[in-house]
């Protein structure tokens, strides 16, 4: 006799948002005192996530994200500045460009 096996579902949605991806972040910025990364996964507070600075002068962080499209900006030394390596560019409700990154 053959046994059934249940149907395997894929996650509820609640699930999915559950379930977080680590993503690093990555600032060239050798001359910069401070680098803070600030999205709409920090409610763009900027005292939240501080980056750390490499022997080689970039600044480095990694943030454990949700599955999604999340937006979000560096600020070098109090200077907003968009990631060059980001999936793209969008605009935050102020109409400010920002970079965005698509976590699967």
């Amino acid at each position: 006799m053959n046994a059934v096996r249940p149907i395997p579902y894929p996650p509820s949605q609640l699930q999915r948002r559950a379930t977080r991806k680590p993503v690093n972040f990555i600032c060239i910025a050798p001359a910069a005192r401070l680098v803070c990364l600030t999205g709409d996964f920090n409610h763009w507070n900027p005292s939240d996530l501080p980056m750390e600075r490499t022997f080689d002068g970039s600044w480095r962080l990694t943030v454990p994200l949700g599955h999604g499209s999340h937006h979000y900006q560096f600020l070098v030394d109090g200077q907003p500045t968009n990631d060059r390596r980001a999936t793209g560019v969008a605009k935050k409700p102020s109409g400010d460009r920002v970079s965005f990154i698509q976590v699967s």
